[in-house]
């Protein structure tokens, strides 16, 4: 079996970046999600995202929104020119993020907390998660999903 001349001094090659590592990169810190979830009801300004994520510092909370907006998950909208004050909103793409904040609450309704659930407003029922093939207009179970492709 031949080596690469990195094998031979040493040297591992990094391990090829995928999908999920990108997406961890781009969302998995421990304020993201949240500030996700503080704006998907609408548009925020710095001190009300300050306000409605407990504990989260001004300083970190600015260059939070900073990598988000370079990643293209928040954009901030300018709302005053003297002094100049922005608005901050989800992307398309930071919408997209609801589905995910979904699926985490379930997960956390269900294995942090005993007994809780996530319920339909309408009906109070518990709610499932699943996959759903549009095509074929049918929920899709674990045994039938083909197994995640996460490169």
């Amino acid at each position: 079996m031949a080596t690469s001349p990195d094998d031979a001094a040493g040297v591992t090659a990094a391990p090829a970046v995928t999908a999920l590592d990108d997406a961890v990169r781009r969302v998995g810190d421990r304020w993201t999600l949240r500030l996700v979830d503080a704006l998907l009801p609408g548009p925020r300004r710095f001190g009300d995202l300050l306000t409605q994520v407990d504990g989260l510092a001004p300083n970190i909370l600015s260059r939070r929104l900073k990598a988000l907006e370079a990643d293209g998950i928040v954009t901030a909208m300018p709302y005053s020119e003297r002094p100049q004050r922005v608005v901050y909103a989800l992307t398309a793409s930071g919408s997209e993020l609801a589905g995910v904040l979904r699926l985490l609450a379930q997960w956390g309704a269900t294995h942090g907390r005993p007994g809780a659930a996530v319920h339909h407003a309408r009906c109070g029922s518990a709610l499932e998660a699943r996959w759903w093939c549009p095509t074929c207009a049918t929920a899709v179970d674990d045994a039938d999903a083909p197994e995640l492709d996460w490169v």
